[in-house]
């Protein structure tokens, strides 16, 4: 199978892949043997179209490639759920968002997700589960187009009503939603969530999936 990758510039989409994407009506391409993140991240966002792609051989190779051209930060976070089923998000910045941080120096990754989720919204993790993905989104800090990985896992807690966002990183709000209203979140979200949030739905699908078969008694 084809592998892809997608780098997020605010509300567009960089998507590396080794081969056409499908609608691809709807993608401007863009040269491999010119990419410079640098230089992209300016014209994209000069850009009207939202979406772009780049054919390359090996996109693994070709984002390692990429983040060696600019600065890298690593950080983590997690979707938590509690036992009703209900997903917390935080709202910063104007937007609807998942609590995430930066990796501090050694940190092991798991451990700085669930720090970094413990802190911005004064909640206590019960269980850290599975990764779901990683994303890759790109900004300016100081002058220079950094590349932010991070890395999300599903967690569990015990809901807790009185949230604490953590309002010295720009956290307004912190708030538990049902599965079925989140709307508001697709809403107004940046689209890197909205990837984290479909690929757990698979997990969970694949999951459920095998879970059936098991019960059907068919061992393949």
């Amino acid at each position: 199978m084809a592998q892809k990758y997608r780098i997020y510039i605010n509300e567009k989409v960089i998507l590396l892949t080794e081969s056409e994407p499908k609608n691809k009506e709807n993608y401007e391409k863009i040269d491999a043997e010119v990419f410079d993140l640098k230089i992209i991240y300016t014209w994209a966002i000069a850009r009207k179209n939202k979406l772009f792609y780049v054919v390359c051989g090996n996109a693994k190779a070709f984002l390692k490639t990429v983040a060696k051209s600019v600065i890298l930060i690593e950080a983590a976070g997690g979707l938590v759920k509690n036992e009703k089923d209900e997903y917390l998000f935080i709202y910063r910045n104007g937007k609807w968002d998942l609590p995430k941080g930066k990796i501090e120096k050694e940190e092991e990754v798991k451990v700085a997700a669930v720090r970094e989720v413990e802190e911005e919204c004064g909640i206590k993790v019960s269980n850290i589960d599975e990764k779901i993905c990683k994303t890759y989104h790109t900004y300016i800090m100081r002058g220079e187009v950094v590349l932010k990985k991070t890395h999300w896992f599903k967690m569990r807690c015990k809901r807790q009503d009185k949230l604490k966002p953590q309002k010295e990183e720009g956290i307004t709000d912190a708030r538990w939603f049902k599965k079925g209203n989140i709307e508001p979140i697709i809403a107004n979200t940046f689209p890197s969530i909205v990837d984290v949030l479909v690929k757990e739905e698979l997990i969970n699908a694949r999951k459920e999936s095998r879970t059936k078969i098991q019960e059907s008694g068919y061992d393949g």
